[in-house]
């Protein structure tokens, strides 16, 4: 364990002015709390906060925080409280002790909901100070170090949680050795055989390799020192987890991988990274397709170095990064690089919370806060989560917008993310791409370099499939919001011409005058509040007449004659084609008596069909040729019957939806459909029906015995087939059969 003296020697070793006394206050006051505690290993438990003190003096941290680092567990694990903190250490450190309890107690394994709100109050609270998340890194990585007193379960499961949410946090940050160190030990305890299976690989081709990385080494730096630079040199192998990866997302063996060797060229200046890459490229033969320049396009944490590949010397394939002295300690130490204490660095605007930053440059700890900011539009816990995931994981490409602004997006990005990364409304809007030059689909996945201007048109919406291109959380919460605020508008049109039709029917005109000043009656905001709820079945209509009208004759409308639906398509009211969804177009009644003629034919599509739109069919079923009635049913949304089916009259009529099949494509999915099939009752009979069926690619659900006589049998058979062709067909061949002498289909 790391001594009093040494922990104050070594930040006194990099930081002259740090306040010696207030390190061994924190230290003394942090033994004593903690007093006899223990760790599972049996070590005392102060032992834990000073190596994450220990942890943080390499990344060259201010007192403060290392203060932080020895007093972070004294408000969980003892009786000291955040008044004593900020009594004995200021409100500075007290506030970083707190912010770090807090964080102690999410629990970030755990069913998905609970997971989510928890990281949204870990992302929170981090994004309030850098070094909170700074100190939590370090306390993880110490915990890591020390994972193999738990129980196996207990390793597993920190594990996981390390490799989904803190090593891609310390990436983002910059950090990349602790970033490597928590992967690695993350690897071996959570995956222990595909770890001891990559690091067994790896050490056989160390010993089979011997002196390859040295005489690699001495090659370029000969090549660079010929040409006139003088440069660091240093190579190494890729770390186990980075191998393992590789291999899983290329799905190939570690002998097929050809960059296990990476090389560091640090140089004096950003000419001197361009000269070496021309000697390396000019000398080498270059892997074409592995360039990346990161110098005039740094990555969002701040991160500078060019990438490239080349066949080597003892032609081996190996990575190049070059950079100059800056970068490589921006690269190693990120956010902690711009602490406020170092030389050189000043307050300005883009200073957070402890954090300052050179003139001229930009605050890698930004895009912490960006990344709250944008994760936080998320309409619910699980969509935060994945959408936090999904920027954390993700490598970038880098693309430019027509006047020359650049968007950093995930890999894989589309037009559609590109969208939505310049503006909300743009993204809404979109209706087409043009990438350098072309115009291209908005399925093309964005490439480095690509220049992209997006086409828009007003009153555009996006359609709820787009959820499915696009890879950016802001992409795909956008469209799910746009997709809800038009299905909402979609059910208030329909619960206002509902409300407009039984007004009509009882001889009143209805009023949304009225109907505003008694909104305090049905609990909602606004007046399209109430027709979304009549619309969605929420609220029934006749309560709202109940409301408005108390005095009304409601005789009228329970006396109503139903009507048929084809008497309905023939009212003078025509229909009014409001919703395409599922395969069909769903339509309503009454739409000239409040539209005009010329908006008859407007096709206004669903949004957000998947889970937001609750259609499904009647008992029964209904194909794809079939005439259909859609019914809007209370707490049950929108079911589909067949036109014949008797169940339709079990309905008012002002619940009817007129809907239509609306295949654009070849239809790849099958329908129930159920028929009743009587046989001769003799051995083989049931054998032959299934045989027609299956024959014609036709798919049995359930076979159910109706009626048996000993000459015949009358069963009931579900089946799923493609349309109504496809069971005419089936029905047609069944008669065939000499054995079956009746076959008709069945309708609920």
């Amino acid at each position: 364990m790391m001594r009093q003296y040494e922990l104050v020697e070594r930040v006194l070793g990099y930081d002259p002015s740090a306040n010696e006394a207030l390190l061994n206050r924190a230290y003394v006051y942090a033994m004593r709390a903690h007093g006899n505690q223990v760790r599972q290993s049996g070590d005392p438990y102060f032992s834990h906060p000073l190596e994450v003190a220990a942890i943080l003096t390499e990344l060259k941290l201010d007192d403060a925080t290392i203060a932080t680092a020895l007093l972070h567990d004294v408000i969980e694990d003892t009786d000291v409280t955040r008044a004593e903190i900020d009594q004995m250490f200021g409100q500075e450190i007290g506030a970083l002790v707190d912010g770090l309890t807090k964080i102690k107690k999410l629990d970030l394994v755990t069913k998905k909901a609970e997971q989510a709100e928890n990281f949204r109050k870990l992302l929170v609270a981090i994004s309030s100070d850098i070094r909170v998340l700074l100190i939590k890194l370090a306390d993880r990585l110490h915990n890591m170090r020390t994972l193999a007193h738990m129980k196996p379960d207990a390793r597993k499961r920190i594990s996981e949680e390390t490799l989904e949410i803190y090593a891609p946090l310390a990436g983002r940050m910059g950090i990349q050795g602790m970033r490597e160190e928590l992967e690695t030990l993350a690897f071996k305890w959570g995956y222990p055989e595909a770890y001891e299976a990559v690091t067994s690989k790896l050490a056989e081709m160390h010993r089979r390799n011997a002196g390859l990385v040295q005489a690699i080494e001495a090659a370029l730096k000969s090549k660079l020192a010929e040409a006139g630079l003088n440069a660091e040199v240093h190579g190494r192998e890729k770390k186990a987890y980075s191998i393992w990866r590789k291999i899983e997302n290329r799905r190939i063996s570690l002998e097929q991988l050809s960059d296990i060797y990476g090389f560091r060229v640090v140089v004096g200046s950003i000419d001197e990274c361009y000269r070496a890459l021309g000697i390396a490229h000019a000398t080498w033969r270059a892997v074409p397709g592995r360039f990346k320049d990161y110098i005039s396009t740094p990555k969002q944490n701040n991160y500078q170095s060019i990438h490239t590949t080349i066949v080597g010397p003892r032609h081996q394939r190996v990575e190049l990064q070059i950079r100059t002295a800056e970068m490589h300690r921006i690269a190693e130490y990120g956010v902690a690089a711009h602490a406020l204490y170092k030389d050189g660095l000043a307050a300005s605007s883009n200073g957070l919370n402890g954090v300052a930053v050179e003139a001229g440059k930009s605050n890698p700890y930004i895009w912490l806060r960006r990344l709250v900011d944008t994760l936080l539009e998320g309409d619910n816990p699980e969509e935060f989560l994945e959408h936090t995931k999904l920027e954390l994981f993700q490598d970038q490409v880098f693309c430019f917008t027509p006047k020359g602004g650049l968007i950093a997006l995930p890999m894989g990005a589309t037009p559609i993310d590109f969208a939505y990364a310049v503006h909300t409304d743009i993204g809404n809007s979109c209706v087409g791409a043009v990438i350098n030059g072309r115009q291209m689909p908005l399925t093309t996945q964005l490439r480095n370099g690509d220049e992209v201007e997006i086409l828009v048109a007003q009153g555009h919406t996006p359609p709820a499939a787009w959820e499915r291109i696009a890879v950016t959380g802001k992409a795909r919460s956008a469209i799910r919001r746009a997709a809800r605020e038009a299905l909402r508008d979609q059910y208030s049109e329909l619960g206002r011409r509902l409300l407009v039709a039984r007004f009509r029917r009882i001889g009143q005109e209805f009023s949304e005058d009225k109907l505003k000043k008694a909104l305090h009656r049905f609990t909602q905001k606004s007046v399209d509040e109430v027709h979304a709820a009549v619309g969605r079945g929420e609220l029934p209509a006749i309560d709202v007449i109940r409301a408005l009208v108390p005095d009304a004759d409601l005789s009228k409308l329970e006396a109503s004659p139903r009507q048929s639906p084809r008497r309905r398509r023939q009212s003078e009211d025509g229909w009014f084609n409001i919703a395409r969804g599922l395969g069909l177009k769903f339509r309503w009644p009454g739409a000239s008596a409040v539209k005009g003629k010329e908006e008859l034919n407007q096709v206004l599509p669903i949004r957000g069909i998947r889970g937001d739109v609750p259609v499904k069919f009647a008992d029964g079923g209904a194909l794809p040729g079939d005439r259909i009635v859609g019914v809007l049913t209370e707490g049950e949304g929108i079911r589909i019957f067949q036109i014949h089916s008797p169940k339709l009259k079990d309905y008012e009529h002002e619940r009817w939806i007129d809907v239509t099949w609306d295949f654009d494509t070849p239809n790849a999915q099958r329908f129930p459909a159920r028929i009743s099939v009587t046989a001769l009752n003799e051995p083989g009979t049931l054998a032959q029906i299934a045989q027609v069926i299956g024959e014609a690619d036709g798919n049995i659900d359930t076979v159910r015995m109706v009626r048996r006589a000993p000459d015949f049998t009358e069963m009931m058979i579900e089946i799923e087939v493609w349309d109504l062709e496809h069971l005419n067909h089936i029905i047609a061949g069944l008669k065939a059969r000499s054995v079956v002498s009746k076959v008709e289909r069945v309708f609920s």
